[in-house]
């Protein structure tokens, strides 16, 4: 049986309330089927499922509030045998017909005792092990979240919390004033957990600017590219070069991560932030990639954003440019260990070929963890961005 759990949807969640189910028992669902809707103290998510099989039990109703990595309901995952409640059989119809005695039981042999049971080895690493005894955790009653459901010391940490008290919403503190609280909560972590380093770059755009007046002469006006994406795809494509940026912090180490996710600060309407993930960004094309980042802000105003594009970021790009902002010094969004800034656009004298010319600039900023990386690998990194915004036509 697979385990349905109230996902983490950032590092500032600590429990969600379930709004609906979308999935009933019996329902046949598949891996990354939306199953439930889950306020948290950003937005109201679609939560999706993580394995394919027919739902046996849902465990929580709408309207409870609960920790995360609470079990909320049962998938019996393809092959398996339903459970004993569920397979429990009926009784036999009544057909008026005299039942006949059972015959007389044979005195059967006392059976051989059965061999002990070695009980399934628990996957926990050491770190993990030592922390669960400080911390007077029962490594047992702990749901494991690493790889092949091994348990981690975030898990550890998680079960030693205190239990979240139900939803009583705080006297005068609307989802706004919870978002500032949320948010408060994941910036502090990051100032006091993580070792920011700052470094900082004046790209010229002026070969990048051109490139896409041309490029958007020969669009119709719905099919333009922003020059936001340009930074989003440059960003991906460095992170090839400099993969040491493109992770999480886990386990007391640097995890790189397998894809690259970039994360892509939002403002919501009312106010507030969140930083949901263009999946794989590396790999898609401008125009894939301008039509899923339209997609991603249209939903993440409206509500509707996935659970996986909140809790799957592997880095984040910020850019306060339409605010007039030309420089941004960025916090970390932990579990992440580094996040990119892009100010406003701006004309600047530029030196080339020993003349001085007005020319678009934009200052981009790395923060990043120190425990992972360094200056010298940030510079690669932003060296690599700038050196691709120089060859638009091949991002």
């Amino acid at each position: 049986m697979a385990e349905f759990v109230m996902p983490t949807l950032g590092a500032d969640m600590s429990a969600g309330t379930l709004v609906a189910w979308k999935k009933k028992p019996g329902d046949r669902v598949t891996r990354g089927e939306v199953i439930a809707e889950v306020e948290t103290d950003k937005a109201a998510i679609d939560v999706e499922v993580f394995a394919s099989g027919m739902i046996e039990k849902l465990l929580v109703q709408p309207g409870e509030q609960v920790p995360v990595g609470t079990v909320m309901a049962i998938i019996r995952e393809e092959g398996q045998p339903a459970s004993a409640s569920v397979a429990a059989p009926l009784p036999p119809p009544t057909t008026g017909e005299v039942p006949v005695p059972p015959p007389s039981p044979v005195r059967a042999a006392p059976p051989s005792p059965l061999p002990a049971v070695e009980p399934s080895r628990m996957k926990i690493s050491p770190s993990a092990k030592q922390l669960a005894a400080q911390l007077g955790v029962d490594p047992a009653k702990v749901r494991g979240t690493g790889p092949e459901s091994a348990i981690t010391r975030e898990d550890i940490e998680r079960a030693s919390a205190k239990p979240v008290p139900p939803a009583e919403p705080e006297a005068g503190l609307d989802r706004m004033g919870r978002m500032r609280q949320a948010i408060a909560a994941a910036m502090a972590r990051s100032k006091r957990e993580i070792p920011h380093y700052y470094l900082g770059n004046t790209i010229d755009m002026s070969r990048a600017m051109t490139w896409l007046t041309d490029e958007n002469r020969k669009r119709a006006v719905t099919d333009r590219l922003l020059y936001g994406v340009l930074l989003i795809k440059a960003v991906a494509l460095a992170l090839r070069e400099v993969p040491e940026l493109n992770a999480v912090w886990k386990e007391g180490q640097a995890a790189p991560s397998q894809g690259i996710h970039v994360g892509v600060a939002i403002s919501l309407r009312g106010g507030g932030l969140v930083a949901p993930a263009l999946h794989d960004a590396d790999r898609q094309s401008l125009d894939e990639l301008m039509r899923n980042f339209r997609d991603l802000v249209k939903r993440a105003r409206a509500g509707t954003l996935r659970s996986s594009e909140l809790s799957d970021p592997t880095i984040t790009v910020t850019s306060l440019g339409e605010q007039g902002v030309e420089t941004v010094f960025g916090v970390i969004y932990p579990p992440q260990v580094a996040l990119v800034g892009f100010g406003k656009v701006v004309e600047r004298p530029w030196v080339a070929e020993s003349r001085v010319e007005a020319r678009p600039v934009v200052t981009a900023t790395l923060s990043a963890d120190h425990r992972v990386t360094d200056g010298h690998r940030g510079g690669l990194f932003l060296a690599a961005v700038d050196r691709l915004l120089q060859e638009p036509s091949r991002l």
